[in-house]
């Protein structure tokens, strides 16, 4: 069963889809062009996302200044900033669970691509970012948490119902590609298979091959030459 994404019940946006649902992304990439206040892309996930542990997986270009912060991942529901990633005005990578932060020091986003993979467990809150297969030091992160469902995922922005909408100088700005997400954590065999494009099991949260997206504002979907 496949979950809606309803932005305007979960966050007043008074914005429309310029287009319709869509499915898969095999070969392509995501191109956001501009900083802008009203481009995202909303994924619909293939399952509820409550959840105790995920392997998030995308790769990811930039030629933003390094003092720019950027959205990568923003998944919210009503209340909460359940599930972000950014990167933070000091170049640090951070990750954000409903409410404080942990940070990376991480090799920086540029205009070449890289593959940038998250994983966290909620059992022994052991966390860690992985770039092109390397994973980082683990760091200890709200063990016993539980991602709340029911909310919505963009790529591009920050939903904030708070501040009222949506920020540009929040956006993202460069090229997002081959993004899958698993309720497990992958292993480190698996997650270095993944960045060498090898054949890995399929994301049961999002699959790139067969994802379920909306487009809004200016992103284009190009061919991945």
């Amino acid at each position: 069963m496949k979950f809606a994404v309803v932005l305007l019940s979960v966050f007043g946006l008074s914005w429309s889809f310029s287009v319709g649902t869509q499915v898969g992304l095999s070969d392509k990439v995501l191109v956001f062009p501009y900083e802008t206040d009203f481009s995202f892309v909303a994924l619909i996930p293939q399952k509820e996302m409550g959840l105790r542990a995920f392997t998030l997986c995308m790769r990811v270009a930039t030629e933003l200044p390094e003092d720019r912060q950027i959205i990568l991942f923003a998944y919210r529901t009503a209340d909460y900033d359940e599930l972000n990633v950014w990167r933070e005005r000091d170049g640090r990578i951070s990750f954000y669970l409903s409410g404080d932060g942990v940070f990376f020091h991480l090799p920086p986003l540029t205009t070449f691509r890289i593959s940038l993979c998250l994983t966290w467990e909620s059992r022994t809150g052991l966390t860690a970012f992985w770039v092109e297969g390397k994973r980082s030091t683990y760091q200890v992160y709200k063990p016993g948490h539980t991602i709340r469902p029911n909310g919505s995922i963009l790529l591009g922005q920050d939903p904030d119902k708070h501040l009222g909408g949506l920020e540009a100088a929040q956006s993202f700005v460069g090229e997002v590609t081959d993004l899958n997400m698993w309720d497990f954590v992958l292993s480190r065999s698996m997650i270095q298979a993944w960045h060498y494009g090898h054949k890995v099991p399929k994301g049961n949260i999002f699959d790139w091959a067969t994802i379920e997206y909306e487009l809004n504002g200016n992103v284009m979907v190009v061919d991945d030459d």
